[in-house]
């Protein structure tokens, strides 16, 4: 059944093995992220035998769907919890990260009546300007959530190229870890975890850099594309054909590379530029904006161009191609960050695993 993603286990397995031996080299722990799968059994599945024990997830449903097919903890909460779901975050998560004491306090108040602890990290806003303390207020902040009984302050952490672009640099890491060394000396007590990003956060490892106060990635992009969009660059270590999209071809015509007519908006709102390139041998493929983000899609054919999609179909350039592409033909590629998360989370798109 097309569209359809073709998950090469092995490979995602190889990619996670990869990423624990370097984290081990510089004495940081991997936690393996699996929100980008929509907390897939199978990704987890891979990076569980690489070596990863703790698995990070964005939504509760996803660590639902894990505990269901029998993929054991521990889990971390990436996405800071919302008030109305902390009773299920308490029972089943067990690092849960936090930007707001009032939401330290909700959790120390629901883990007592659950009667379990959680882990607290603690996020620091280092100029990405998602989630965290603003970090020059970090200090004062995150010292008031230390004497909580059941909501134990055990780390800080930071997120890079999430929200603003900003990259992991030598100097912002240093930042973070001033503010662990400053929090411990104002609490007395140490802070055992720094958790110093995600996949962008890879390169600081790769040369050599990165302080030696973080001992903790959150890693997915790596293990499951073999990429790094923040850092625009496919991870040289790293395999990146991990996933391949295959999608159907339902026409081949050849037309205008220009619209005939008044133009408006698509039916995205979106005010689309065409380059004139006279008439164009064009195919039509049953995967749309529904699915897949058109900008990410990376044809293996590399003599194909992606011209745009609507929600239901994307059209591509086969004018350059040396492939005679007919209906019923598919069409295969490497995906983007962004074109994954659509696919995985769509219901329209098969998941096969080999």
């Amino acid at each position: 059944m097309y569209p359809r993603l073709v998950i090469n286990r092995k490979k995602v397995e190889e990619n996670a093995r990869k990423v624990v031996e370097i984290g081990k080299k510089f004495g940081i722990e991997i936690v393996g992220v699996t929100k980008v799968s929509l907390g897939d059994p199978n990704v987890a599945e891979c990076m569980k035998k690489a070596g990863i024990e703790v698995l990070g997830e964005s939504r509760i449903q996803n660590i639902k769907r894990l505990l269901k097919e029998g993929i054991e903890g521990p889990f971390m909460l990436l996405r800071i919890p919302m008030i109305s779901e902390l009773k299920e975050v308490v029972r089943l998560v067990d690092y849960v990260l936090v930007s707001e004491n009032s939401v330290v306090n909700e959790l120390d108040e629901v883990a007592e009546l659950v009667g379990r602890t959680v882990n607290v990290i603690y996020m620091v806003d280092l100029g990405d300007l998602r989630e965290g303390v603003w970090y020059e207020e970090a200090v004062n902040e995150i010292s008031k959530v230390m004497h909580k009984k059941n909501a134990n302050l055990i780390g800080i952490g930071t997120n890079f190229g999430c929200y603003g672009g900003v990259l992991p640099t030598v100097d912002n890491m240093k930042k973070l870890v001033e503010i662990k060394e400053a929090v411990e000396k104002k609490i007395k007590r140490r802070i055992e975890i720094v958790s110093g990003g995600s996949t962008v956060t890879l390169k600081l490892l790769e040369n050599g850099t990165i302080p030696d106060a973080i001992n903790q990635l959150r890693i997915g992009e790596a293990i499951v594309l073999g990429t790094d969009a923040t850092g625009g660059r496919k991870i040289p270590w790293l395999s990146d054909a991990t996933v391949i999209l295959e999608a159907e071809v339902v026409e081949v015509k050849t037309k205008p590379s220009v619209p005939v007519g008044e133009t408006g908006f698509d039916a995205f709102g979106r005010k689309k530029h065409f380059e004139d390139k006279g008439w164009r041998r064009r195919a039509i493929l049953a995967i749309g904006e529904q699915d897949i983000d058109p900008i990410g899609l990376h044809p293996i054919d590399e003599k194909l161009e992606v011209l745009h999609a609507s929600s239901d179909h994307t059209i591509v350039d086969i004018t350059e191609s040396d492939n005679d592409y007919k209906l019923g033909d598919i069409m295969k590629f490497k995906l983007s960050y962004g074109a994954l998360l659509r696919a995985m989370t769509s219901p329209h798109v098969e998941k096969i695993y080999v």
